[in-house]
This record gives structure tokens, C-alpha cells and sequence, in this order.
């Protein structure tokens, strides 16, 4: 009888182990597997999800944004951190800059406006919204 318990409850536990996929029990905590944005063209990558989604971040700076000038002329150069959402639609909203200089905030913020829309973040197979927080030096 006790053999037969015990063989019962393998079973019953095994198949618990494979019940919920992306999910992870540990103690009283129940973890869901989330998953970041996707850039277009990330999802066939050989690299990294995360790695190629940076890359593409700088390559997408690069290409577009225009340095502020002065009133001399001159290029204003600085830092900045730029927050931003990455809707349950895969596309950018809430973009806000912090920095000491307002002309490197609005270029920040309008070059990240112009991301391309991502495969959206998941959480547990449900499109979520993903919030980045991003320093950049120009």
C-alpha cells in the first residue's frame, strides 16, 4: 500500500512540474516568466533579445539625433536620462527626460518618440507595459 502511495504521488507531482509553463513555485512565491520588448528584427537575431534591443537603441540614436546648437552657433553637449513605456501595443508613450539642459532633454525625448513599434513585453503570455529608465551622454 505504501508503494503505491508513493507511486501515486510521483506522479501526481510530475505532472505539476509540467502544468504551468513560464511559471516558477519556490516557497510561498510564484514567479511568471516575463519577457522585454522585442526591437524589429531582434527576434531573429543570433544574439540576445536584450543585447540586440540595445544595439539597435544606439544604431537608432546615432542615426537621428541632431545635436542642439547655442546661440553662438556652438553644439550643446551633456547627459540626460530618459524614461519612457513600452505599451501592451508595443509602441512608446509617457516619454519624459531628466537632465540640466532643456535642449539635450527635448532632442532625447524626441528621438526615443520615434522608436519603431516593438513586439510588446509579456508577462505569462498577456501583452504587459514595460518602463525603461535610460541614461544617455551626448
Amino acid at each position: 500500500m505504501k508503494k503505491l502511495i508513493l507511486v501515486v504521488a510521483v506522479f501526481f507531482f510530475t505532472g505539476l512540474g509540467f502544468a504551468q509553463e513560464g511559471v516558477k513555485v519556490s516557497g510561498n512565491t510564484i514567479s511568471v516568466k516575463e519577457i522585454a520588448p522585442v526591437w524589429p528584427g531582434c527576434k531573429k537575431s543570433k544574439a540576445s533579445s536584450e543585447d540586440c534591443f540595445n544595439k539597435m537603441v544606439a544604431q537608432h540614436i546615432k542615426e537621428n539625433y541632431k545635436f542642439p546648437r547655442d546661440k553662438d552657433g556652438e553644439f550643446i553637449r551633456g547627459k540626460t536620462t530618459v524614461s519612457f513605456l513600452i505599451d501592451e501595443k508595443g509602441e512608446v508613450s509617457k516619454v519624459t527626460a531628466e537632465g540640466p539642459k532643456k535642449e539635450i532633454n527635448q532632442e532625447a525625448m524626441r528621438i526615443v518618440k520615434l522608436f519603431p513599434k516593438m513586439v510588446p513585453g509579456n508577462s505569462g503570455g498577456k501583452p504587459i507595459s514595460v518602463k525603461y529608465k535610460m541614461p544617455f551622454t551626448f
